[in-house]
Protein backbone atom coordinates (compact mmCIF):
# COMPACT_ATOMS: atom_id res chain seq x y z
CA UNK A 1 0.00 0.00 0.00
CA UNK A 2 1.16 3.36 -0.95
CA UNK A 3 1.44 6.15 1.55
CA UNK A 4 -0.50 8.73 1.00
CA UNK A 5 2.48 11.30 0.56
CA UNK A 6 3.88 9.79 -1.71
CA UNK A 7 0.63 9.71 -3.96
CA UNK A 8 0.27 13.66 -3.47
CA UNK A 9 3.73 14.02 -4.55
CA UNK A 10 2.91 12.02 -7.70
CA UNK A 11 -0.49 14.15 -8.10
CA UNK A 12 0.76 17.35 -7.57
CA UNK A 13 4.10 17.40 -9.44
CA UNK A 14 4.27 18.95 -12.68
CA UNK A 15 5.05 16.24 -15.30
CA UNK A 16 8.52 18.07 -16.52
CA UNK A 17 10.07 17.24 -12.69
CA UNK A 18 8.22 14.73 -11.36
CA UNK A 19 11.15 12.43 -11.38
CA UNK A 20 13.68 14.69 -10.10
CA UNK A 21 10.85 15.37 -7.09
CA UNK A 22 10.62 11.85 -6.41
CA UNK A 23 14.27 10.79 -6.15
CA UNK A 24 14.53 14.14 -4.24
CA UNK A 25 11.50 12.56 -1.92
CA UNK A 26 12.96 9.51 -1.61
CA UNK A 27 16.34 10.61 -0.39
CA UNK A 28 14.77 13.06 2.28
CA UNK A 29 12.23 10.73 4.09
CA UNK A 30 15.12 7.82 3.73
CA UNK A 31 17.29 10.26 5.51
CA UNK A 32 14.64 11.33 8.15
CA UNK A 33 13.97 7.94 8.94
CA UNK A 34 17.65 6.93 10.10
CA UNK A 35 18.10 10.51 11.98
CA UNK A 36 14.94 9.90 13.69
CA UNK A 37 16.19 6.10 15.14
CA UNK A 38 19.30 7.71 15.98
CA UNK A 39 17.83 10.49 17.64
CA UNK A 40 15.34 8.05 20.07
CA UNK A 41 18.41 5.69 20.67
CA UNK A 42 20.55 9.03 22.26
CA UNK A 43 17.36 10.05 24.01
CA UNK A 44 16.90 6.73 25.09
CA UNK A 45 20.27 6.12 26.64
CA UNK A 46 20.14 9.24 28.36
CA UNK A 47 16.88 10.22 29.33
CA UNK A 48 15.15 6.51 29.52
CA UNK A 49 12.58 4.39 27.14
CA UNK A 50 9.90 5.58 29.11
CA UNK A 51 10.35 8.56 28.89
CA UNK A 52 11.89 9.14 25.16
CA UNK A 53 8.62 7.31 23.92
CA UNK A 54 6.14 9.39 26.04
CA UNK A 55 7.96 12.76 24.73
CA UNK A 56 7.82 11.47 21.48
CA UNK A 57 4.48 11.25 21.15
CA UNK A 58 3.10 14.18 22.77
CA UNK A 59 5.89 15.87 20.40
CA UNK A 60 4.04 13.86 17.59
CA UNK A 61 0.46 15.35 18.64
CA UNK A 62 2.19 18.90 18.88
CA UNK A 63 3.34 18.79 15.86
CA UNK A 64 0.56 18.21 14.52
CA UNK A 65 -1.66 20.37 15.95
CA UNK A 66 1.04 23.29 15.16
CA UNK A 67 0.85 22.29 11.30
CA UNK A 68 -3.19 22.12 11.32
CA UNK A 69 -2.89 25.34 12.51
CA UNK A 70 -0.74 27.01 10.72
CA UNK A 71 -0.92 25.34 7.31
CA UNK A 72 -4.98 25.19 7.31
CA UNK A 73 -5.03 24.52 3.28
CA UNK A 74 -3.53 21.08 4.52
CA UNK A 75 -6.28 19.83 6.25
CA UNK A 76 -7.94 20.20 2.73
CA UNK A 77 -5.62 17.69 1.45
CA UNK A 78 -8.24 14.62 0.97
CA UNK A 79 -10.44 16.66 -1.07
CA UNK A 80 -8.29 16.26 -4.54
CA UNK A 81 -10.98 18.01 -6.71
CA UNK A 82 -8.62 17.57 -10.06
CA UNK A 83 -5.65 16.40 -8.74
CA UNK A 84 -3.54 19.55 -7.97
CA UNK A 85 -4.15 21.77 -5.35
CA UNK A 86 -5.93 25.21 -5.68
CA UNK A 87 -4.23 28.39 -5.63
Amino acid sequence: MRDVREILVQIWTPDQVRGRVNAVNSIFVGASNELGETRAGFMAAVLGPVFTVVAGGIAAVGVAGLSAFLFPKLRDARKLHDGRPEH
